[in-house]
């Protein structure tokens, strides 16, 4: 750990803070239930939340690669605050709506610069070390919300919108601090557009199928929390998922890296693919708080093994000059399966039953498990260390 640069202890010590107080978005329905909001006007204030995250990304991804890293990373941290403010003072559900869209868009601005700053620091095995370490920093961030959030909100959302809105200004001022202005900036690749990224046929694969598996996962937000709801228990259930989901991915991260960095990275991908979508489906299989424990303890494990190779396979296949908008569509993946998971599960739900949703995950994880395999000799001959990008006057 020693060998990684300052900038990426800057980015992961900013990280933890920041997702420690990031507790808005998921306390938002809450936040607008104590606000006398329909469920109708819920629905579309979470939508446009939605909407605004998936442009956030690809704005952030631009952005990065035009203004440069450590400004962006400055525009998204300093908006997002504001953005939350003006959510937190919206006097009716239209202005709401206008408020989710942009705090939606200012939350995934930063994150492409971050990680392409990251990527730009760190290159072979430091930067498969580098990006799970990344996303180890962001689940004990997560954790330290999930712990926090319950016992702010029985004392009013003001705190809690204050301290997301706070954390966002802390690490914004650690990125001030711990990381210097170059005055010089990298030459975007390809231009300034997305052109780049739509000419190459092999990162696009590998987006398509990380846009399904970030469908699946999505599933544990919004399905699995249903189906707990259909089977008639309690939320302290879906609380217990939540538990053991981030206590297993805190716990088990360090544990298992050292294992799985000396295996085939693909492979892993593969493998945690297909334990994800399986143990995401068998959550169909039974209905006791302990079934639903068990199912989460597979999945996480999963999640654990692809986190740990997953985010640095993007930034191998990057171009020098255009890591922004390739970490940009990354984050992009995402926050699209935060639009369509709800909406594949509510009409599969409503139509064909729970079973068939579940079936589907199976088979998705398992198809993408071998569709990765497939790729996985093109993605290694990718993996070959970029040359250093060119740097223009900023």
């Amino acid at each position: 750990m020693r060998e990684l640069p300052r900038s990426f202890w800057i980015i992961a010590g900013g990280t933890v803070a920041n997702r420690i107080g990031g507790m808005v978005v998921p306390f938002l329905v809450f936040f607008l239930g104590a606000h006398q909001v329909s469920e109708q006007d819920t629905g579309w204030i979470v939508t446009a939340l939605g909407a605004g995250g998936v442009a956030g990304s690809v704005l952030g991804g631009w952005l990065a690669d035009r203004a440069g890293h450590r400004t962006t990373l400055l525009i998204g941290l300093l908006a997002a605050p504001a953005s939350l403010g003006f959510l937190f003072a919206a006097p009716g559900v239209p202005v709401m709506a206008a408020a989710a869209v942009l705090v939606g868009v200012t939350a995934k601005i930063y994150p492409p610069a971050a990680a392409a700053l990251v990527a730009d620091g760190v290159t072979g095995a430091q930067r498969l070390r580098a990006f799970s370490l990344i996303h180890w920093a962001y689940n004990i961030g997560a954790a330290g919300a999930a712990a926090l959030a319950g016992f702010l909100a029985a004392h009013g959302f003001g705190l809690i919108f204050a301290i997301d809105a706070g954390t966002s200004l802390l690490f914004a001022a650690i990125v001030v601090a711990g990381i210097p202005r170059t005055g010089r900036r990298t030459r975007p690749a390809g231009g300034t557009g997305y052109g780049i990224l739509l000419r190459d046929k092999l990162m696009l694969a590998f987006v398509a199928l990380a846009l399904s598996q970030e469908i699946v996962y999505s599933l544990t937000e919004y399905a699995v929390p249903l189906s707990i709801r259909l089977d008639g228990l309690s939320p302290a259930v879906f609380g217990t998922v939540a538990v053991v989901n981030a206590a297993l991915v805190v716990l088990l991260q360090p544990v298992v890296y050292p294992v799985v960095a000396r295996l085939n990275r693909y492979a892993v991908l593969a493998g945690a693919t297909a334990v994800v979508g399986l143990g995401i489906a068998a959550t169909g299989l039974g209905h006791t708080p302990l079934w639903y424990a068990i199912t989460t303890a597979i999945w996480s494990v999963g999640e654990v093994a692809g986190g740990i190779v997953a985010g640095a396979i993007a930034a191998d296949l990057a171009p020098a000059g255009a890591q922004g908008r390739y970490q940009g569509v990354i984050t992009w993946t995402a926050a699209s399966a935060r639009l369509i998971g709800p909406a594949v599960t509510t009409w599969l739900f409503s139509t064909a039953g729970p079973g068939a949703l579940w079936s589907a995950t199976a088979v998705t994880g398992v198809v993408g498990a071998v569709c990765l395999l497939a790729l996985a000799p093109a993605l290694a001959r990718r993996s070959v260390p970029a040359p250093a990008p060119a740097l223009v006057p900023a």
